[in-house]
């Protein structure tokens, strides 16, 4: 490691710049075996700044002149280092007194080496970039900080026949040829909304475009255009649905209006990232835009349509309004997360919907919570900056607007978000300018629910309740903490929104009196903030006592500790009104009941089904069967049990294999015990109808498939026989892989060699679609059974894997590492070896995927002694190497003791 590259940026030496730029002008020649950039940018100076230097970011390229003023600077004024180009002294080249100034520089770089995918590079036979977070800096010397908003002109020129498509930010402004070189053409692109440059985009490329039209609100007519290989130009429908669902949706919302007169998508193979938001001409992995049944699944549908969304939401939520700095990248992606979430929510089920952001939210970033690399939704320090997109950032983040939207009500919450829009429009600001406009708007102190976005960590929240009958009050008693995280102790009580309802013995909601509140009207489901360590709230007027159904909705990112009897549970899962209470008592339920089977394991005892899961299994499956105007997709999440990745997080000391072999014990159980039903609820979902992405079909296949799952427990000939059927018969990409995963996982008699054909013929169906072999990739990856690592290390040596395109290394290793948690975890050490491995070649490649990947060895405290010492050696071998990337040293620098 040099010195330079561990230097850590702490936001309390946040600092102006001294310069701003007010024009950009960018000029692109592309050939192919480099690409020279001529930068003329005109800086203008803060006059009460006593900065003189010019120090512009750079990396990775070749200076060959810089101008100020048109004057050529000699080599002797000016330095260059790996990270920057400084002109010391400007007062020497301007005068005492300078206002304002152009610079030009031109520099060469070489994308088609770019390995990393940040700045330009080449994709296949495409040049694009990604220049969030610091890309741009590999392009060109500039201010690469998100408070230095410019307004960009950028001319673009390659040759017509390999790049005939020739894009940028904003409006076409000018075409033509080169002049004297007959065979080159360029276009000009002008954005006339100021804009750091961490949202610049250019894409070159022989590319087919699907071309539509949205009419605005005001009757403006904007151009939609995706751009994509001929090969794909079928499935770009989707996304385009997705995306005038998205404009009309922010218009309706949030009274948002797109603003240029063009808005441009285009597909990339090889991409860090999901997508990349670039005013007006989003770059977007393939696997967010690229959607057709009988090629992409359910899951994949859904994920097009929520990232379509949430990188056009960033028009206003992240690019009319953006960052003053990288600390505050939660002001964008928290609060575009929170907006693309409700609008998914919007377009199927919003318990459901719900149900997988908890879900996730509850294993990943609570598990982030609880690791090395802990911080809160605004850090305080960051050493790489791209280490901190993180699902803290996110998830987390969407989750605190969330609580605000809960505090403030729908009404006050679009006024704050409309005065944030208003005040802030062209400006790069904070997560305090936000909380502000929202206070401002609403009326409503938001002073202690600031230390959500200051402190890091998964707050408790335990609650007891008493009841009084001769008072008829009921109290409970509530208490909140944080646990110590990296850097941070003695946490300060946050305001938690606590959203209850109290249910009677008749499974009806009861009115919520609060005692010496006159002026409750006697809501069934209120919010309470939670400001104390410890709380009472007493409710009177109860005739006898309440089972409570707490946390609705999941009101706030916390753990809840309440003793619910499995009585109460059962309760809850057939009366509670709130969708998302009645599937979390279920999962309380199945948690309950596998840590006392795992107790029976470690005892030697023998397993038996419990007889609660049987009751609750038999209620679901029957009101399933007898009531066909049931939420399939909720009922496939009643019928799930809780993933191992989640029991894991749970767990003070993880037993990965006592967690596997129980949820294994209970999963075949079940499918042996309600055979019949699932046999019932399989063919019952079976249909003919062509295929659809609506919310009903989804749900009605996501049921399907699950009781397909449950059927080849069994082991039963009859149950091979039909997903065979349905994976020879599919007619879409969900039920055939389902069938897949389902043949591969088998142990049914002749497993290896079902698996074995299944993989075969799959493959050879599909290879000529790489986000379809991406699947099949994954499959193997995550197979349960025995011999998985050993099939994945082979798969590594298969023409179709590269290692330099981050969706294959995500589908293979990515997919072992992070999601097969009894093959990675394995007592002999190998799948963290394995890992070590794969992440020591990926750095020299592209540190971002191979600080990402090391993810699952950081976890190592939730395991016991043993695993917890094989997971620190790999580390400790990792960072004894040397050399290492900024972005894996500071992972492994604050994992290792």
């Amino acid at each position: 490691m040099k010195d330079a590259s561990l230097r850590t940026t702490y936001l309390k030496d946040y600092r102006p710049p001294p310069f701003t730029i007010e024009t950009t002008d960018l000029q692109f020649d592309l050939y192919e075996d480099h690409a020279t950039v001529v930068s003329r940018l005109l800086f203008k100076c803060d006059g009460g700044s006593s900065v003189t230097d010019l120090r512009l970011h750079g990396q990775l390229l070749t200076l060959e002149k810089v101008f100020i003023n048109g004057q050529l600077l000699s080599p002797d004024q000016y330095i260059t280092d790996d990270e920057s180009l400084t002109i010391p002294a400007l007062e020497n080249l301007l005068g005492a007194s300078f206002e304002e100034f152009q610079f030009e520089c031109h520099t060469r770089i070489e994308p088609q080496n770019n390995t990393a995918l940040e700045g330009l590079y080449k994709s296949k036979k495409m040049f694009c970039t990604q220049c969030e977070a610091e890309g741009f800096r590999r392009i060109t010397y500039y201010l690469d900080r998100p408070d230095v908003m410019s307004k960009f002109t950028t001319t673009v020129s390659a040759e017509k026949a390999k790049y005939p498509v020739l894009l940028s930010n904003g409006n076409k402004q000018a075409s033509g040829e080169v002049e004297g070189a007959p065979d080159r053409h360029w276009v000009t692109w002008e954005d006339p909304f100021k804009k750091p440059s961490y949202l610049f985009a250019l894409v070159a490329g022989d590319l087919a475009s699907l071309d539509d039209t949205f009419v605005t609100s005001s009757g403006r007519e904007i151009e939609l255009r995706i751009f994509v290989e001929e090969k794909d130009i079928d499935k770009c429908d989707h996304a385009m649905l997705s995306l005038k669902k998205s404009m009309r949706w922010d218009e309706e919302v949030y009274g948002r209006e797109y603003d240029l007169d063009i808005f441009m998508i285009v597909a990339v193979d090889d991409f860090n990232m999901g997508a990349m938001e670039n005013k007006g001409l989003n770059v977007f992995n393939t696997s967010c835009v690229l959607a057709s049944p009988k090629t992409t699944t359910d899951f994949s549908f859904q994920r097009v349509e929520a990232v379509v969304a949430h990188e056009y939401f960033h028009n206003w939520s992240g690019n009319r309004v953006t960052c003053r700095d990288w600390f505050q990248l939660s002001l964008k992606e928290g609060f575009t997360v929170y907006r693309d979430s409700e609008f998914s929510a919007d377009m199927g089920s919003h318990t459901v919907k719900r149900v997988e952001d908890v879900s996730f939210l509850q294993t990943v970033q609570f598990a982030e919570d609880g690791g090395p690399m802990a911080h809160s939704v605004r850090p305080d320090s960051y050493m790489e900056i791209s280490n901190f997109y993180t699902v803290t950032i996110y998830e987390k983040g969407a989750e605190v607007v969330r609580m605000i939207a809960l505090l403030l009500g729908p009404e006050k919450f679009r006024a704050g978000s409309d005065l944030y829009f208003e005040r802030h429009d062209g400006q790069a600001v904070t997560t305090e300018d936000f909380v502000k406009a929202m206070e401002d708007a609403s009326g409503i102190d938001l002073g202690q629910f600031r230390n959500w976005y200051s402190q890091a960590g998964t707050p408790v929240v335990s609650i007891r309740s008493e009841f009084d009958a001769d008072s008829k009050r009921y109290t409970l008693h509530v208490r909140q903490s944080c646990p110590d995280t990296p850097g941070q102790s003695d946490k300060k009580p946050l305001a938690i929104p606590l959203r209850l309802g109290l249910l009677g013995s008749d499974g009806k909601d009861l009115p919520l009196k609060l005692l010496g509140d006159d002026d409750s009207i006697g809501e069934t489901d209120r919010v309470f903030s939670l400001i104390e360590e410890e709380q009472r709230l007493v409710f009177e007027g109860l005739e006898s006592e309440p089972i409570p159904s707490l946390l609705r909705g999941f009101s706030a990112p916390v753990r809840l500790q309440y003793d619910y009897s499995r009585a109460d549970l059962l309760f809850l899962m057939v009366n509670d009104s709130d969708g998302f209470n009645r599937w979390n008592a279920s999962q309380l339920l199945t948690i309950g009941l596998i840590d006392e089977l795992q107790s029976d394991l470690a005892a030697g005892r023998d397993l038996a089904l419990p007889q609660s899961l049987i009751d609750a299994y038999a209620g679901v499956l029957d009101s399933t069967l007898s009531d066909a105007s049931v939420d399939k997709a909720m009922v496939a999440q009643l019928l799930s049990l809780p993933t191992v990745g989640f029991l894991i997080e749970r767990a003070e000391v993880a037993d990965v294999e006592g967690i596997h072999l129980v949820r294994e014990f209970l999963l075949n159980g079940l499918a042996v015990m309600f055979y019949s039903s699932f046999l019932d609820v399989y063919m019952d979902n079976i249909s003919d109808a062509e295929y659809a992405a609506d919310a009903e079909s989804i749900a009605r296949r996501s049921l399907k498939n699950l009781a397909l799952s449950y059927l080849m427990r069994s082991g039963k000939d009859e149950a091979v026989k039909a997903a065979q059927k349905q994976f020879s018969q599919a007619s879409n990409m969900t039920d055939q892989l389902s069938a897949l995963r389902c043949l591969v996982n088998s142990g049914a008699p002749g497993a290896v060699e079902l698996k074995r054909d299944a993989l075969d013929s799959f493959y050879k169906q599909w290879s000529h679609e790489p986000l379809v072999v991406d699947q099949w990739f994954v499959t193997q990856a995550v197979c349960q059974l025995p011999g998985s690592l050993a099939q994945v290390k082979q798969l590594l040596e298969h023409a179709d894997f590269d290692i330099r395109n981050p969706n294959k290394v995500r589908s293979l290793i990515g997919a072992f590492c992070g999601q097969n948690h009894i093959g990675f975890h394995d007592v002999s050490g190998d799948g963290y070896e394995f890992l070590a491995d794969q992440v020591l070649i990926l750095d020299k490649l592209n540190p971002q995927i191979a600080s990402r990947l090391l993810t699952p060895l950081t976890r190592w405290r939730k395991f016991g002694a043993k695993r917890q010492g094989l997971m620190q050696a790999q580390l400790r071998r990792i960072k004894a190497q040397g050399e290492l990337s900024k972005d894996l040293y500071e992972i492994v620098e604050k994992s290792t003791i």
